[in-house]
C-alpha cells in the first residue's frame, strides 16, 4: 500500500518516512479539518478550472485562508505540475501555499462526473481540497495519506458521492476512521469493482543478469495493473532463481498471460493459452499496453513443443524475427554462464594480487616468473579453483543456447561442443557457433525420428539425441569449425596486442560508448560478451573499457541530479544519488528510469562520457582481470589509479553534457 499511495502523491516517501506519517496523522482526525461550510454536495460546474475555483471559495468559506488568490494560484501550479485527478472518480486539488493559515479540508460531490484530466481518462465525481501553510509540516500529505487508505475501498467512495446531507457525509468519513463503516446491503448502482475468483492477469519477467530489468518490469507490471483494480502476479526469474512462481491453477483460470523476458523462461506450463510474449524493456515502458493486450484475448495461443518437460525452455517462435530469436537463445547461454565468469574471474584476479602483494616478481629466476598468480600456496588456491570455474564457461554458454533451441535434448550435445572449442582454441566463438548449431542438429534430429515406431519413441530423448549429437557436433568442432575460428582468434590477439595505441584509444571509445547505448540491452551485452571473451584469451585491456563506460551512465545521471537539479524533476533529485552506488557497482541498469522518461536528452551525454571513459582506459594502459565488481575490484586493475580518473572523467563530462542538453521539466 506504501508504494501505492507514493504514486497517488506523486512524492517520494520512503517505507520510513511513511510510517512516521502515520503515526501523526492518526492524531488529527479527517472531519475537525472539513467543515460543514467547506461541503457541497451535488455541485454543478462546467468543467476542472470552475471546479478548482469552486473548491477554492469553499475552503475561504471554511475560514482556512488569508490570500484566496495566493492558494488558487498554488493549486493551479501544482495541477501544472501533473494532474490531481487520481482515477476511479476521485480527485484531489491540494498546494502547500503562503494563503493558507491553518491546514484545512474542503469537499464536493458531482455524481454525474466532469472531465478533470484524469490518470485513467474517467470522469471526476469526489472531490477533496487540502490546504497546508507554507511554513507549517506536510499537513496536506499526512491529510492525503489517510484519505488515500479510506477512499481505496469503492463502498465508501461509492457511499460519500450518494451522500444527500452534509450530516451524512461527515458521519460516513467517521464511521470509516473508527473502523465502522459497513457497505450498504444494496450495492447495485456502485461503480463496477472486479468480482473475479481469480488472478486476472499473469506475468512472468526475465532478463540475461536478472538484476534490474528483472524487477523492473514486475514493478512496473505490478503498478500500473494495480492502478486500474486489475489483479496480476507477477513471477521474476531474476538472478537467485525464479520467484512468486506460477502455479497450474492461476495459469488455467487466468484472463491473460505475458511473458516479458530477454531469455527462455519455462514455457510448456502456458501451451494452449493465449500468451504476449516481448522483450522486458516493454514491461517497464508499455505496461498499459501489455495489459490492455492480455485481456482483449488477442495474442497467439502459444503451443509448447512435443515432449512435455522438454519444452520447459522453449520459447515462442511463431511471431519473432530470427534476429530476436538468436538473441534470445544467445542471452539464454550467456545467463547461465555469468556466474562462472564472474565467481572464476574474480577469484583468478585475487589470486594475480596475492602474489602481486607477497612475491617480488624481479627476484625470482626467469623460468618461475610464468607462474605469477600461482607462485604462493594461497594464491595458487585462487587460481585453481577460479580456474576450475573458468573452465565450465564455454561448455555452459554452448550447452544453454543448445538447450534454449532444442530444449533438455539439446543440453548434453551443446555441452560437449562448447568444451571442445575450449580444448581445440576456438574459444568464446567457436563456443558460440557450437551452441547454436547443436540446437539445430538436435532439432533435425527430432524432425527426422518422428517418424519412428512409437515403441521406440523412449529411446529418442535418452539415445538417439544424445548419441547423434555429440556425435555430429564433435565431427563439426574437430574438423570444420574449430580450425578456422582457432586461428582467427590468434590473428585477433595478436593484432589487439600489436595495435598502434591510437588505435586502441579507438577501441576503447567504441565498446565503452556501447555500453551506454541501450543500458542492459543487446548493444550494452554485446560489448561486455567481446571483453569477456576477450578475458579468456588473455587481453585484459578491452574488458577494462567495457566496465569503465558501464560504470559512467549511472555515475553521471547522480551527479547531474546534484549540479542540475533545475534539469530534473523532484523525484529524479531525490532518487538520483542512488546511482552512485548502482554506478560503482557496475550495474549500469540504474540509469534506466531516467533515459526511458527522456530518451533523446539523456542517452547521448551518457555515450558521450562512456566513450571518453572507454578510450582513457585505453589510453592509460590500464588492465582488468575480473569481469565484474565495479570500484570493489580495483585493487586487481593495472594501473588503478588512472582507471578510476578515466572513469570520473567520463562521469563529470557526461554530467555537464546532460546540464546542458537536458531540457527542464514542465512546471
Amino acid at each position: 500500500m506504501a508504494i501505492i499511495k507514493q504514486k497517488i502523491f506523486n512524492y517520494p516517501l520512503h517505507i520510513t518516512h511513511y510510517t512516521l506519517i502515520e503515526s501523526e496523522v492518526k492524531k488529527v482526525r479527517v472531519t475537525e479539518l472539513l467543515k460543514n461550510a467547506s461541503i457541497d454536495l451535488g455541485a454543478h460546474v462546467k468543467d476542472k478550472q470552475d471546479a478548482i475555483s469552486h473548491l477554492v471559495d469553499l475552503m475561504e468559506k471554511g475560514g482556512n485562508l488569508k490570500d484566496k488568490e495566493q492558494y488558487k494560484k498554488d493549486v493551479l501550479a501544482r495541477e501544472a505540475s501533473g494532474t490531481t485527478g487520481l482515477g476511479d472518480g476521485i480527485a484531489t486539488p491540494h498546494a502547500k501555499s503562503a494563503g493558507v493559515k491553518a491546514p484545512g479540508l474542503a469537499a464536493m460531490t458531482i455524481p454525474e462526473g466532469i472531465d478533470f484530466q484524469s490518470m485513467d481518462g474517467n470522469p471526476a465525481r469526489l472531490f477533496f481540497a487540502i490546504a497546508a501553510p507554507a511554513d507549517g509540516a506536510d499537513d496536506h500529505l499526512m491529510i492525503l495519506s489517510k484519505l488515500a487508505t479510506m477512499i481505496m475501498d469503492p463502498d465508501f467512495k461509492e457511499a460519500l458521492i450518494k451522500s444527500t446531507t452534509k450530516e451524512e457525509f461527515l458521519k460516513l468519513i467517521d464511521d470509516k476512521e473508527d473502523g465502522k463503516f459497513q457497505a450498504p446491503a444494496d450495492s447495485a448502482n456502485a461503480a463496477p469493482v472486479s468480482t473475479a475468483d481469480h488472478i486476472q492477469i499473469l506475468a512472468v519477467t526475465a532478463c540475461p543478469t536478472g538484476i534490474a530489468h528483472t524487477f523492473m518490469a514486475a514493478e512496473s507490471l505490478e503498478q500500473h495493473a494495480k492502478k486500474r483494480g486489475i489483479s496480476i502476479k507477477v513471477e521474476t526469474n531474476g538472478s537467485g532463481g525464479a520467484k512468486n512462481v506460477l502455479t497450474a491453477e492461476e495459469i488455467a483460470k487466468a484472463d491473460g498471460i505475458i511473458v516479458a523476458a530477454d531469455k527462455n523462461v519455462a514455457m510448456a506450463r502456458f501451451d494452449g493459452k493465449k500468451v504476449v510474449i516481448t522483450k522486458v524493456a516493454d514491461g517497464i515502458n508499455k505496461a498499459d499496453e501489455l495489459i490492455d493486450r492480455a485481456l482483449a484475448g488477442s495474442a497467439p495461443v502459444y503451443h509448447a513443443a512435443a515432449g512435455g518437460a522438454e519444452a520447459e525452455g522453449a520459447s515462442d517462435v511463431s511471431n519473432e524475427s530470427l534476429g530476436r530469436q538468436a538473441y534470445k537463445h544467445l542471452m539464454n547461454g550467456v545467463s547461465h554462464m555469468l556466474p562462472f565468469v564472474v565467481g572464476g574471474g574474480i577469484l583468478i584476479a585475487l589470486a594475480f594480487l596475492i602474489d602481486g602483494f607477497m612475491v617480488d616478481l624481479n627476484s625470482l629466476p626467469a623460468d618461475q616468473r610464468g607462474n605469477f598468480g600461482s607462485i604462493t600456496p594461497v594464491a595458487a588456491f585462487f587460481k585453481n579453483t577460479g580456474g576450475a570455474a573458468f573452465g565450465f564457461m564455454l561448455p555452459v554458454l554452448a550447452g544453454f543456447i543448445a538447450m534454449s533451441i532444442a530444449d533438455r535434448p539439446g543440453l548434453a550435445a551443446g555441452f560437449v561442443g562448447g568444451a571442445l572449442s575450449g580444448a581445440n582454441g576456438s574459444g568464446f566463438l567457436g563456443a558460440l557457433l557450437a551452441g547454436f548449431l547443436a540446437g539445430w542438429i538436435v532439432n533435425k534430429l527430432k524432425t527426422i525420428t518422428e517418424s519412428l515406431p512409437d515403441a521406440l519413441a523412449g529411446i529418442r530423448p535418452i539415445l538417439i539425441y544424445p548419441l547423434l549429437g555429440i556425435l555430429f557436433i564433435g565431427i563439426i568442432c574437430t574438423l570444420i569449425i574449430g580450425p578456422p575460428i582457432a586461428a582467427i582468434n590468434s590473428w585477433l590477439i595478436d593484432t589487439l596486442s600489436n595495435m598502434d595505441p591510437s588505435a586502441k584509444v579507438l577501441m576503447g571509445a567504441l565498446v565503452g560508448g556501447m555500453m551506454a547505448i541501450d543500458m542492459g540491452g543487446p548493444i550494452n551485452k554485446a560489448a561486455y560478451v567481446t571483453g569477456v571473451g576477450l578475458l579468456t584469451q588473455g587481453n585484459y585491456y578491452v574488458i577494462a573499457a567495457v566496465m569503465a563506460g558501464g560504470m559512467v551512465p549511472p555515475l553521471a545521471i547522480a551527479f547531474a541530479t546534484m549540479f542540475f537539479k533545475n534539469k530534473f524533476t523532484e523525484n529524479e533529485v531525490k532518487s538520483g544519488p542512488t546511482n552512485v552506488v548502482m554506478g560503482l557497482s557496475f550495474i549500469t541498469e540504474g540509469a534506466i528510469p531516467f533515459a526511458a522518461a527522456d530518451p533523446v536528452h539523456v542517452i547521448p551525454p551518457c555515450v558521450i562520457g562512456s566513450a571518453l571513459a572507454g578510450a582513457l582506459v585505453m589510453m592509460f594502459g590500464c588492465t582488468l582481470m575480473a569481469p565484474h565488481g565495479g570500484i570493489f575490484v580495483v585493487p586487481t586493475i593495472g594501473n588503478p589509479l588512472m582507471y578510476l580518473v578515466a572513469i570520473f572523467a567520463g562521469a563529470a563530462v557526461g554530467a555537464v553534457a546532460l546540464g546542458m542538453f537536458k531540457k527542464a521539466p514542465q512546471k
